[in-house]
């Protein structure tokens, strides 16, 4: 017990500026190194404004995150709050919608793994490569490897370390001092190259945008472990600060190198901007590196989704099956149920390999905004008002909204607007069933079943939420 206790006293010794490179090294991924080139499709070279506009709503969601984690630290987080602002449905709601919105992500990032292995292998089928990636995250995840939070740490500065080397070679190739570039530079300075599609192409990117800085509400998460929890506002400002500036600039650069009509879901756009006749190594390195950053943060969504099963299941939002594990450690059926959604995301990497990353891109996009939405209408409710406070959370909840309804004006994205949609009414058709049993056991007197019983009488207690992103 002692250990436990100093092991949690030395978990919380992070500085604000640690939290700010932890948020960096994480929120970079696949939504920005191949997401960016649906953005660049939709919206053209103005889609810099979108991003911009993104991260200030990303913000106002880590603040109000943050913020309640520092007045009221819980393990379980938004799904904690939402359960305190609104009651148990809204937890129940929040925690599968956070749920379905990673195994998205996953198969995003799943799909967007075999469109990088298929660089180098044409011919080979997206579905195989998309199983293989799959196969080899369960297995990480099902062992447990304890060193895997150190190899996160070391893919993490690959990640940051291949960014900047693309705007090194980036400007080297427009300075002229590396000769051969695929594509001649052209600056798009007239309202027509800014702005190809209009303002509706631009719209319909902003998704695309928001999805560039999703995992901002695990940074949320990991405010409880600052030495001064107040400080979480100020490593959200410098996290979003770089971010920002690191999309903006890339983005910028790549728009400049490489004309709109290249711009593909097929091929990251950083790669396409990196294509030099006397630098022909470069491109394979840099697509190796993305495959290295696009695996860790699919196996650490595989994590977060695996822990969310289980604390669901272990407080009665899920068949208590599922906090089951083999011989007390391996979680062999929440992971069996997950495996069925990536086999989804599989299956339609067989049917549709042409749209697929854009259609699970899209829902996943979509189902992380509304838990978002969830964390500022719950921030209502619980914090006190502050300078500013109320119009922050309107100007976040209406950037959400816009991003949201930008997905209804493009063949490109409705389908995955579809697919949450449909998604949301299957938890909320759910949560109705689930508390209507549970209200019908209650006034019975008796335990509503084996679904809604918690595994311990520790877990009974209410407002004790613990849906933290354990490693399983």
């Amino acid at each position: 017990m002692d250990k436990a206790s100093g092991k949690a006293k030395d978990d919380k010794k992070l500085k604000w500026w640690q939290l700010s490179l932890l948020g960096v090294a994480g929120t970079i991924g696949t939504g920005y190194f191949l997401g960016s080139s649906l953005a660049i499709s939709l919206g053209g070279p103005a889609v810099l404004l979108v991003y911009i506009l993104a991260a200030t709503g990303t913000y106002v969601v880590f603040d109000a995150l943050s913020r309640m984690t520092a007045d009221h630290p819980e393990q379980g987080s938004f799904r904690s709050y939402a359960k305190k602002a609104f009651g148990s449905w809204a937890g129940f709601a929040s925690g599968w919608v956070y749920w379905f919105s990673e195994l998205l992500i996953m198969g995003s990032q799943l799909t967007a793994l075999a469109i990088f292995s298929r660089f180098w292998f044409p011919a080979v089928p997206m579905w195989i490569f998309a199983a293989g990636f799959g196969l080899l995250g369960l297995l990480i995840v099902f062992f447990g490897n304890k060193g895997f939070d150190r190899v996160e740490n070391v893919l993490a500065v690959i990640k940051v370390a291949a960014i900047l080397m693309f705007m090194v070679l980036a400007a080297a190739l427009l300075a002229g001092w590396i000769g051969g570039g695929k594509y001649t530079p052209k600056l798009p300075l007239t309202a027509k190259a800014l702005f190809p599609a209009g303002g509706i192409g631009l719209w319909s990117a902003f998704l695309f945008a928001f999805y560039a800085y999703g995992g901002i509400e695990v940074l949320g998460i990991m405010s409880y472990r600052l030495n001064k929890p107040e400080e979480a506002p100020k490593a959200g400002k410098v996290m979003l600060l770089t971010l920002t500036a690191v999309y903006v600039i890339s983005i910028g650069l790549a728009v400049t190198m490489v004309p709109l009509s290249a711009f593909n879901p097929k091929e990251s756009p950083f790669v396409l901007a990196l294509s030099s006749d006397h630098l022909a190594f470069v491109p394979h390195l840099f697509n190796g590196v993305l495959i290295i950053a696009g695996f860790s943060t699919m196996t650490a969504s595989l994590y977060a989704v695996t822990s969310m099963m289980l604390t669901l299941a272990q407080e009665g939002d899920a068949p208590r099956l599922f906090a089951k594990k083999l011989k007390g450690k391996y979680p062999l059926y929440a992971l069996c149920l997950i495996s069925g959604g990536l086999i989804a995301a599989i299956v339609m990497s067989l049917l549709l390999p042409g749209k697929v990353y854009e259609y699970i891109t899209t829902a996943a996009g979509l189902m992380l905004l509304y838990n978002w939405s969830f964390i500022l209408l719950s921030s209502g409710k619980l914090l006190e008002p502050v300078k500013w406070s109320g119009l922050k959370r309107w100007t976040g909840l209406v950037l959400i909204v816009l991003a949201v309804a930008g997905t209804l004006f493009h063949k490109l994205s409705r389908p995955g607007l579809y697919i949450s949609l449909l998604l949301v009414a299957l938890i909320v058709g759910t949560d109705l069933i689930v508390h209507k049993v549970r209200s019908k056991a209650g006034s019975n007197g008796k335990t509503a079943s084996a679904w809604l019983v918690p595994q311990n009488k520790s877990q009974r207690r209410p407002g004790r939420g613990r849906t933290a992103r354990r490693s399983p």
